[in-house]
């Protein structure tokens, strides 16, 4: 269903538009899922490209592109880029949507998690 949503908006939209990024990021999320971690990867990096492109770095999806790809990185237990790519997620989603709001918390939550993780295994 989301990859033919993905390929229905593609043809209709472009490889870039904001809506059809959304369905790239839709199936990422599903194909972590799954436990398909790379191509779930190369869709996520694929969402956070064109939406960079699209929107500029300032803009709630593309901190969202980015915790969702630290979160298939900490699946994978790639913790030294899911440390980074986290932390970033977190300080855009504090400049673009201030400190208090649920994403941001969301966020913090998910980068605590793996700081206690990454604390205990030293």
């Amino acid at each position: 269903m989301n990859r033919r949503a993905l390929d229905g908006r593609e043809k209709a939209l472009g490889k870039d538009h904001p809506d059809t990024l959304t369905s790239v990021s839709n199936l990422a999320g599903v194909l972590r899922h799954q436990g398909k971690y790379e191509e779930a990867e190369a869709m996520h990096r694929w969402a956070l490209d064109g939406r960079e492109k699209a929107l500029g770095k300032d803009h709630p999806h593309i901190c969202t592109s980015i915790c969702s790809l630290a979160y298939l990185c900490h699946k994978q237990n790639r913790l030294d880029e899911t440390d980074k790519l986290y932390g970033n997620a977190l300080n855009g989603f504090r400049k673009v949507l201030g400190p208090s709001h649920p994403t941001t918390l969301a966020c913090e939550g998910h980068y605590a998690s793996l700081s206690k993780e990454m604390a205990a295994m030293r």
